[in-house]
């Protein structure tokens, strides 16, 4: 038997190699398993969010990853007898460095975060396979089979089942999976278009319900995806039933076909079903859950693989601190308590999305047909309801206000992000600072506070910014930045009792 781990994180898709690249940040020793012999090939979720590309930028990977992908910032929507073009990611994205959706293959995600391990001495072990789990102490028994055949016995403090829809952690845990299957059957492909202006998306909403075409680049330019028409017989999916669906949803809304879309060279096509589930937990004592094995919705708004990534991120530098000593365990008992409620939220977001475009109900064929074409034009008219969307879909308005974890001192600021809120990108350049493993201290204002505050103790788990007044609070205030780029603590005035406090909880051995 080999040495015990600190964390097995089981399944190598976004969220556990998302996961594996921040315990390696941390030195947490750990390993990382799929049963897959080999990373995704298909484009499965081609959609990035703002947030998720702030998270990562501290690890060296986001600069790769919106090199390789697409910033369509334009989105085409084709109404009944008009069509609109919709500016997105113009308002409510001011305190980002990365205003735009960037549409990049899970594939190519998934080889920068390979890479990005590899080039820190850590291998994917493919085709491992999570067979059995047992408590033994304050471990867990992992029983492993390897590629060929083989099996193998390895002991973990935690393990992390960031395995799909179908974890082998979740069941070994003992967490229900809750929720239901949406009756209708989707069509999926990778595939070329001809006829739609290049550098947008493309939805089209129609009395049978709405068709997407989003930017690629690779494997091919185009995604495409389509609700199977009712009563259509046959499982295979072919490039001919593509091109009828496709000229059945799109040369009815003028008379004519003009400007008829021509679908060539797919490179994947595939029909799948799509459910709302959840986990009623995300953690059973060493055992936590993030990600797909935690979470399924709709794909409306290219959600599920952030929010798995943004799972992962929460999680990981909790296991280091914990691991190493440098945290109480309650610590842990945060991450559900911060990313079940996102979870949720998500799933009630993209379930009436979802219900809205598909959904044969007389009212809502009505309002896809007729009231939405009248009623768009008004709303993109006013930013507003426009910045408040870009916010929820961008998954910028996150915040764990309510967590254990976020605390306000005597005196809340009078403007600028409060405990819980996502640290703003104001002024440009401030993530920078805050990008390095661990937390950071913001002292900002006149010379009311020390340009430096001496720590003592577990010192390399805090730096300390002093940014006068160029920062998102006007007055003078302090502000303690978790490792996920969360503000904890945030007070004004220069009495640092508060901090102190805090930090004694969650950072016990460190001495400020």
């Amino acid at each position: 038997m080999t040495a015990p781990l600190d964390v097995l994180v089981v399944g190598a898709g976004p969220t556990g190699l998302a996961l594996a690249t921040q315990l390696r940040a941390y030195d947490t020793p750990f390993r990382i398993v799929d049963r897959s012999l080999d990373r995704a090939r298909e484009s499965r979720a081609p959609a990035i969010q703002p947030r998720t590309l702030e998270m990562l930028a501290g690890f060296g990977v986001t600069d790769d990853l919106v090199e390789r992908g697409s910033t369509a910032v334009r989105l085409h929507l084709h109404l009944p007898r008009r069509e609109l073009q919709v500016p997105v990611f113009d308002v409510g994205c001011e305190d980002t460095p990365y205003p735009f959706l960037l549409f990049l293959p899970q594939s190519e995600t998934e080889a920068v975060l390979t890479a990005r391990l590899a080039a820190r001495d850590v291998t994917v072990e493919r085709g491992t396979e999570l067979v059995r789990t047992e408590r033994e102490g304050g471990y867990v028994r992992c029983r492993l089979r390897c590629p060929d055949g083989s099996q193998e016995t390895v002991r973990a403090r935690y393990v992390v089942g960031c395995d799909g829809a179908h974890s082998t952690v979740r069941t070994q845990a003992g967490i229900a999976f809750e929720g239901h299957a949406y009756p209708q059957t989707f069509f999926l492909a990778d595939l070329e278009v001809e006829g739609l202006e290049p550098g947008a998306a493309h939805t089209y909403m129609t009395a049978a319900g709405m068709l997407f075409f989003f930017p690629l680049g690779t494997p091919a330019t185009w995604r495409m995806i389509a609700m199977r028409p009712p009563g259509l017989r046959g499982d295979e999916v072919t490039l001919s039933l593509l091109q009828q669906l496709v000229d059945d949803w799109t040369t009815d809304r003028a008379g004519h076909d003009d400007h008829r879309l021509i679908l060539r060279d797919p490179v994947w096509m595939t029909a799948f079903r799509i459910h709302n589930r959840g986990a009623t937990h995300y953690r059973n004592g060493p055992f936590f859950l993030a990600g797909d094995a935690a979470h399924i919705h709709s794909p409306a708004g290219g959600q599920g693989m952030n929010t798995g990534i943004q799972d992962a991120l929460n999680l990981g530098w909790k296991l280091a601190h914990v691991c190493r000593g440098a945290s109480p365990e309650s610590l842990l008992e945060t991450y559900e308590a911060e990313r079940a409620p996102v979870g949720h939220g998500v799933r009630r977001l993209t379930d009436r999305a979802f219900t809205l475009g598909t959904s044969g109900n007389p009212a809502l064929r009505l309002a896809r047909t007729h009231l939405a074409p009248r009623l768009a034009p008004l709303l993109l008219r006013t930013t507003r309801p426009r910045a408040r969307l870009f916010r929820t879909v961008s998954e910028l308005g996150i915040h764990y206000r309510r967590g254990p974890a976020s605390t306000t001192g005597p005196h809340r600021p009078r403007q600028g992000p409060r405990a819980g809120d996502r640290l703003p990108d104001v002024p440009p350049g401030l993530h920078q600072h805050t990008a390095a493993p661990g937390y950071h201290l913001l002292l900002t204002g006149p010379a009311h506070l020390p340009s430096a505050v001496p720590a003592g103790g577990r010192h390399d788990l805090l730096s300390v910014h002093h940014l006068g007044t160029d920062s998102p609070w006007p007055d003078v205030t302090h502000a303690l930045v978790r490792p996920d780029g969360y503000v904890g603590y945030v007070a004004r005035g220069d009495d640092l009792t508060g901090l102190r406090t805090y930090l004694e909880r969650w950072l016990p051995g460190l001495v400020l």
